[in-house]
């Protein structure tokens, strides 16, 4: 069964050994580490082919290389005898190999042709090449002939010989003229495979005089041309007979040959049959050319079966049949078949395939321990039978000594108890009269201990459910046997789930996470054993999770593919998309990511199917999807008017491309040039799977349709516009629409309707007939026809009375239809009257009812619209002077007769009075009406303010009702304490009289927060209650209360109350507040007043209830800006309160600044006046000059270009104060130890351990040369010099 193997192999990668053989053979094994230590006889490894054409211009190099060990000598026979190589200076044998080199220079070719053998042997055998034909190539010249003209009549049949001479190998014919241009060849014309030119019949255009057959010969590159030959074609029937007799005189008119149409007939083969022989292997060609008029058609078929259609060909117009790679069954009969339309002719080709001796069973290479049989088998067939002839180390087995252990049975030789020393080389010669095979196969008698070959430690990977192999390749004599186990500990045998095979290679069928682990194979013999180790990872499958999907996208909209990927964590995974099982286009639109495909700005080129392929080193997985790319589709076309009568027409199109999204419908569009050129209307709507239209005209117009077609994509261009079609006028069929009378004085009545459309019209003169009564009078209707308008105007009519009023369509073909009456009312005016009898019942003290007699339809003059209350509030009862307030009005719809008025103030004197309303206004008001609300509960007080809070007492302080809605009789106030966790303790309760506006809590707990409630109270009940809460201080000898103002404001949102602060000594501020929002992340943000940098942020208890924070570190007399604020995890806002400012106290006085005081003055004074000495004493020490030794320093520089050296003895000289870049003392080498060079060699870097130089103000150089003293790697590259005193100046500053 075969299996798909996947194998993991080392860069050395070993042949498997196989050890299948009949009884105990071994092969032997092909790894140069296993061949280096063992004999071996010889073993030919390239040879010359059998036969040999070589090229005259170039030397002779026949091949013949062998390997053995040791490595083997070689000779050579020619023609059966001895060929001395080393006696013929032109013959020259390769170095360490059998390869003979044979130079022709000066020499013919022909002296070296001839049958050669080569042999190559060592101490354990002889084996010999096969028999080498050496021939010379040849190309001789066309003997020289003079050829005449051909002379044909039109119609008959003609071939052109071409007999190029015989070459070596044959020359291939083509025919081409004088400008070398190949000659047509077709059905009539062809060329055979002898090389001839065949006509089934001549043509007059076949008159030409340079038919050339060429005969190019390969091997020598050569071509040769034979003398053209001329050819002229004859209509016998269009010359006279004197002309015809001028050419009877030649032989070359072929008169002989029929002329006229005729049935066909073969020219090549001759007969109605023939025979041809094919070898096995080898190439069949069979051929047919016929002649006749008409040109017949050939074809072929074979009587005892079928063509071989996997190896067969046609070729040359039919007229050859090639078969490929003969085989015996390929032997039979063939007909060619030649049919023209007078006839048809047969011809059969009887096939022989013969067969030159070929393998069916090579003999192979033995290994075989001492005392052990093995058997050399040589298996052949061929046709006729081959013989086979067995030699040993080159000699006939029938003239080598007898050998007791060796017996030959016809293509068997059978070797009993081999003993060590009689390794051999065996030769099989199978031959008959078409070739013969000759085989080397060598038995080497060997004793080994065994060696397994497959490398230490490699490492198999296989994914889970797939087959592993586990290699142990072994070498050694006798064959080791393989066992195998598996972590070091369990011995695996050859069943379920593992088969081990015969090259020991263990099998297992199907692995899964628990086959892996360490395994190991053990090779032995009865010379030793050899272990190796190998092991197994069984991976997991990668498989694709989400697949793409079928898409369909909008043209130039995007897409996007999905390929999500599970895999095993080990491999590594690779993503590729393919587009139709090809590589993506190189678009910048295609972006590939980890796990999709996206394509922007879709195009129709895009669509295809495309491909994730997910691929590890083991495995692979793909999903495909297809892209469909969709738009609006093409426009109709060919629009065409058929049917056409008065009132409508056909209209028929042709659809345009649909772009892959099926037409839904089709919109009928019209223009009418007449009324509306330029404009297109909608006229009807059909079904994506019509292509015609039934359209319903109107009269007195001029049409032109197109055609839109929509898809889900969206509407496509419009269709090119169809030819005009007019229609003929007729009377109105319709009237105008929206009819109405409506007055807009008292007096008169205004009649208005849409006018008719320029289609609508029906034709010319369209006008209006407007009629008009009043309703409920026996009157006649009165009229007028007016035109180009869509209103008319009825003049003294009376106020607001009905009237019947209708519009007809006229034209000058007719009336439309008889029109329908509607009811208008002439225009209106303002009433004449109030409302009367009003009275007011006052419910509450928001609430009152108002109640009146309507007025009489008469005096309203007009259509009811409602009544108006108009009312407002004088003033309250508490106060004498009048204080009005915004007149409020309500209007009440229709004929109503009462209404409420709410939102009303309790305790006060309102007015109101009344009006009736039409569509042209308002009638005069009613008599003016006062009414009283009584009193109710007070609105809740102005304030309530916490003052003077002390450790057990504070200070209320509150302001009456901005309402009192009533007499005031007192107020309530409620307070309690409130713990840290929220929890409410008792309530005491204190009544105050209305003229009190202060009180003093006493015996109050310190440090406890309190929570107030304080209302108003009239003899209606109490009003809304204000709360507030306030927090007793500490300790008085703890905190000082703050010296400025702190100004509080209400906190912002619900989140914070009653944030509170105190100062703290001169350095700290206490801030208290209660907190009872849900988020934790509260912090207390301050900042000095009036300064722009950021806030400074103190994260502080987030839990609700009340709280308190101590600020440190604050600057004394500094006033600050401090609020509360919680933040969500995004570090954002989400509360903040007002901000309080804070002022510390001043530092007291007995703290000093420093930079006041003498002794620090006169410090600084000192340290610069040393500054100034140190100055004076650099400069005066450099102007001083003198010589400076620097050899030492040169010798720490070992750079010649650098260093200048004296003549003699080479040794550094010094330099001088009139040198220049003259160093001081003082230079300091860089921190990280580098010195750069200047563009100068001179550059005093180069000398001193210091960089960076500098320079005074006259150009001289500020530093000196520092003298490196041997450090400790630990110093660093630190100079050991004191630095100038420009440095330490400015490292003082």
């Amino acid at each position: 069964m075969d299996r798909k193997r996947k194998w993991v192999l080392s860069s050395g990668a070993l042949l498997v050994l196989f050890l299948g053989r009949m009884t105990t053979a071994l092969e032997v094994p092909l790894d140069p580490k296993v061949l280096e230590g063992l004999p071996q006889p010889p073993t030919i490894t390239h040879q010359s082919p059998k036969d040999f054409i070589i090229d005259p211009r170039e030397n002779i190099l026949i091949y013949c290389e062998a390997k053995g060990k040791p490595h083997p000598s070689f000779s050579w026979t020619r023609n059966g005898t001895h060929f001395d190589v080393e006696k013929d200076s032109k013959v020259l044998m390769k170095p360490s190999s059998g390869t003979l080199v044979i130079d022709i220079s000066g020499e013919k070719a022909e002296a070296y042709e001839g049958i050669y053998q080569c042999t190559a042997r060592n101490e354990h055998g002889t084996a010999v090449s096969n028999n080498i034909f050496i021939r010379q190539s040849r190309s001789p010249l066309w003997s020289k002939e003079r050829k005449e003209a051909i002379m044909v009549q039109v119609g008959v049949s003609l071939v052109l010989q071409c007999r190029p001479p015989a070459g070596l190998p044959p020359p291939i014919i083509f025919w081409m003229d004088n400008n070398f241009q190949r000659l047509p060849q077709n059905t009539r014309v062809s060329q055979a495979l002898n090389g001839d030119l065949y006509f089934s019949n001549v043509l007059l255009d076949d008159t030409r005089n340079d038919y050339i057959c060429y005969a190019r010969f390969p091997h020598t590159q050569t071509i040769q041309q034979k003398q053209p030959i001329t050819v002229k074609v004859l209509d016998m029937d269009a010359i006279n007979e004197t002309v015809a007799d001028m050419y009877n005189y030649t032989n070359n008119l072929f008169v002989d040959s029929p002329s006229g149409e005729r049935r066909p007939s073969f020219m090549a083969p001759l007969g109605q049959s023939s025979t041809q022989m094919a070898l096995r292997g080898g190439v069949l060609e069979l051929e047919c050319i016929a002649e006749g008029l008409p040109t017949p058609e050939v074809s072929w078929y074979k009587e005892s079966g079928d063509l071989p259609s996997s190896r067969m060909s046609f070729h040359n117009f039919q007229k050859t049949l090639k078969i490929a790679d003969v085989m015996e069954a390929d032997a039979g009969d063939y007909r060619c078949t030649a049919k023209n339309s007078l006839g048809s002719a047969h011809h059969t080709i009887k096939v022989n395939v013969k067969a030159a001796p070929f393998w069916i069973s090579a003999p192979r290479n033995l290994i075989l321990a001492p005392e052990e049989t093995g058997i050399l088998t040589c298996r052949v067939s061929g046709d006729p039978k081959p013989q086979i002839a067995w030699s040993v180390n080159g000699v006939p087995i029938k003239d080598s000594p007898k050998d007791t252990s060796r017996k030959v049975e016809d293509d068997t030789v059978i070797l009993s108890d081999v003993q060590t020393g009689s390794s051999a080389v065996y030769q099989c010669n199978a031959s008959n009269e078409f070739g013969y095979l000759l085989a080397n196969a060598f038995v080497n008698v060997l004793a080994e201990a065994p060696r397994v070959l497959t490398p230490p430690n490699n490492v198999y990977q296989v994914i889970t459910n797939n087959p592993a192999f586990l290699d142990c390749a072994s070498f050694g004599s006798p064959i080791p046997a393989i066992t195998w186990f598996k972590d070091s500990q369990t011995s695996i045998l050859n069943r379920d789930p593992y088969v081990i095979h015969n090259n020991g290679t263990l099998e297992i069928n199907v692995a899964q996470s628990l086959n892996s682990g360490k395994y190991t194979c053990i090779a032995s013999n009865n010379l030793g054993t050899r272990e190796n180790h190998v092991y197994l990872e069984v991976k997991e499958p990668t498989r694709i999770l989400a697949q793409p999907e079928y898409m369909v996208v909008q043209r130039n909209r995007k897409a996007v593919f999905e390929c999500k990927v599970k895999h095993d964590p080990t491999l590594i995974p690779t993503m590729n998309w393919l587009k139709d099982n090809g590589e993506l286009p190189d678009d910048e639109r295609f972006l590939v990511d980890t796990d999709s495909l996206t394509i922007n700005e879709v195009t129709e080129e895009d669509e295809g199917t495309y491909t994730c392929v997910m691929n590890t080193t083991l495995d692979q997985d793909s999903a495909s999807a297809m892209l469909t790319v969709v738009e609006e589709p093409d426009p109709p076309t060919d629009l065409e008017l058929t049917d056409q009568r008065e009132r409508s027409v056909q209209l028929t199109w042709i659809p345009g491309d649909e772009h892959n999204s099926p037409t839904q419908k089709f919109l009928v569009q019209y223009e009418d040039l007449l009324h509306q050129a330029g404009v297109w209307h909608n006229l009807t709507e059909e079904e994506g799977t019509k292509t015609t239209a039934h359209l319903d005209l109107s009269p007195y117009a001029y049409y032109s349709f197109r055609v839109l077609a929509v898809n889900h994509v969206g509407y496509s261009q419009p269709s090119r516009p169809s030819r005009q079609y007019r229609t003929n006028p007729a009377a109105p069929d319709v009237n105008p629409t929206d009819v109405h009378g409506v007055g807009t004085e008292h007096n008169n009545l205004v009649i208005s309707w849409k006018e008719l459309t320029g289609l609508q019209s029906n034709g010319p003169g369209l006008q209006y007939k407007v009629n008009w009564r009043q309703k409920d009078v026996e009157e006649d209707w009165l009229s007028e026809t007016v035109a180009n308008t869509s209103k008319y105007v009825v003049s003294g009519t009376p106020t607001f009375v009905p009237y019947e009023v209708k519009v007809q369509a006229v034209n000058d073909y007719g009336n439309g239809p008889a029109p329908e009456a509607v009811v208008g009312y002439s225009g209106e005016d303002v009433p004449m009257s109030a409302p009367e009898s009003v009275q007011v019942l006052v419910q509450n003290g928001t609430l009152a009812e108002v109640h009146w007699e309507p007025v009489l339809t008469s005096m309203v003059r007009g259509r009811l619209q409602g009544y108006k209350v108009s009312y407002w509030r004088e003033r309250s009862l508490h106060q004498a002077e009048a204080q009005q307030e915004e007149q409020q009005v309500l209007l009440f719809s229709g004929n109503r007769t009462d209404g409420r008025l709410p939102g009303l103030k309790p305790y006060s004197l309102y007015t109101l009075n009344i009006r009736v309303v039409n569509g042209k206004g308002e009638g005069p008001p009613s008599p003016n009406h006062n009414f009283e609300t009584p009193e109710g509960v007070p609105g809740p007080p102005s304030f309530l303010r916490i003052k003077n809070t002390d450790m057990d007492s504070l200070t209320l302080e509150w302001g009456p009702p901005q309402d009192n809605n009533g007499r005031l009789t007192g107020y309530t106030l409620k307070y309690q304490p409130v713990n840290s966790s929220n929890e409410l303790g008792p309530v005491e309760e204190m009544m105050f009289p209305a003229n009190e506006t202060t009180v003093i809590l006493a015996d109050l707990k310190y440090s406890t927060r309190y929570k107030f409630y304080f209302n108003a109270k009239t003899i209606k009940g109490s009003g809304p209650t204000i709360t507030e809460e306030a927090v007793t201080i500490m300790d008085e000898a703890f905190i000082q209360q703050p010296i400025v103002d702190v100004f509080k404001v209400r906190p912002i949102g619900p989140a914070f109350t009653n944030v509170n602060s105190s100062v703290v000594g001169e350095e700290g501020a206490v801030i208290s507040w209660e907190y009872f929002g849900p988020d934790k992340n509260v912090y207390v943000e301050y900042i000095v007043e009036n300064s722009k940098e950021d806030w400074t942020k103190e994260c502080v208890n987030g839990s609700s209830g009340s709280q308190t924070h101590l600020i440190k570190g604050l600057k004394p007399g500094t006033s600050y800006r401090v609020r509360l604020v919680v933040k969500d995890h995004s570090e954002a806002t989400i509360h903040s309160t007002e901000e309080l400012v804070i002022t510390l106290p001043a530092m007291k006085s007995d703290q000093v600044d420093l930079a006041t005081q003498g002794w620090f003055i006169g410090l600084m004074c000192a340290i610069a006046l040393l500054i100034l000495v140190l100055l004076i004493i650099c400069f005066i020490k450099r102007n001083k000059g003198g010589k400076y030794p620097v050899k030492e320093k040169e010798d720490a520089h070992q750079d010649p270009e650098i260093q200048p050296m004296k003549d003699d003895d080479g040794t550094f000289g010094e330099y001088s104060d009139t040198e220049d870049h003259k160093p001081l003392k003082g230079s300091r080498t860089p921190s990280n130890g580098t010195v750069k060079r200047d563009d100068s060699d001179d550059s005093l870097v180069d000398y001193g351990e210091g960089g960076d130089g500098q320079f005074n103000e006259d150009g001289s150089f500020i530093g000196q040369y520092s003298g490196k003293k041997e450090k400790d790697t630990h110093e660093g590259n630190e100079s050991s010099e004191a630095p100038s005193p420009v440095n330490a100046m400015n490292s003082f500053v």
